[in-house]
């Protein structure tokens, strides 16, 4: 069903929610804790009951004592609506704008609560139907279809893998200036020279031409394509 069919508007709150708890729960494949949802939201567990009762009120979520919160298809649909507005913003952000990719985020949670599916249809057209947002991660299309492609985590691959830099797991803007300071860009060629016993961490090369030391906390939230 396009998103344009959904009638029951949720408020901004009501969609920070939805889009925490799609998360949360990879895509609606688990169950999620009420304390799970009040540590990302940052809120007190009881704020998060009053929430629960409203969503499910309108029938995106479920709630059984004991069991956490599930998601429903309804919930997902407009979940990943207010993550497609959202990844689409970003392009604009950073194509039309010359907004660097760790400014993009706080002003996109603002624009992706707009209420109009034509003037997204129109920004999708407009950007040429972008696949990834400028951290790589994908941009469901107007059905909630999500392209998916393989990816691995940058420390576990081995000694002369090689493959493509094409999303992070951590978008925080500290973590993404680290990345441009030492050169490591969503598109760059990489290549493992040596993993350390130790520690985990690592020497890759950058395409063919730079050489980098990375944490294997670093190295983890960087998502690689294998060559």
């Amino acid at each position: 069903m396009p998103y344009n069919d959904l009638k029951m508007e949720l408020t901004t709150a009501e969609e920070n929610y939805l889009k925490a708890i799609y998360h949360l729960s990879d895509g609606g494949k688990k169950s999620v804790s009420t304390n799970d949802i009040a540590a990302e939201m940052k809120t007190k567990p009881a704020s998060v009951s009053d929430m629960i009762r409203k969503l499910g009120e309108k029938e995106v979520i479920q709630y059984r004592k004991y069991y956490g919160v599930n998601i429903t298809e309804d919930g997902k649909r407009r979940a990943l609506q207010t993550i497609r507005k959202h990844r689409l913003w970003e392009v604009f952000l950073v194509e039309k704008l010359q907004f660097a990719w760790d400014e993009v985020h706080e002003v996109a949670e603002e624009l992706e609560h707009i209420q109009s599916p034509l003037l997204i249809q129109r920004l999708d057209a407009y950007l040429n139907f972008p696949k990834f947002d400028p951290h790589g991660d994908p941009i469901p299309d107007e059905f909630g279809d999500v392209r998916a492609r393989p990816r691995v985590a940058l420390n576990e691959m081995e000694i002369d893998q090689t493959g493509q830099i094409v999303a992070v797991k951590d978008s925080s803007a500290a973590f993404l200036r680290y990345l441009d300071k030492v050169g490591a860009y969503i598109g760059a060629r990489i290549k493992v020279l040596d993993k350390v016993e130790f520690d985990g961490s690592l020497e890759i090369l950058v395409d063919q031409k730079k050489t980098l030391f990375m944490s294997k906390d670093v190295a983890g939230n960087i998502l690689v394509l294998q060559s």
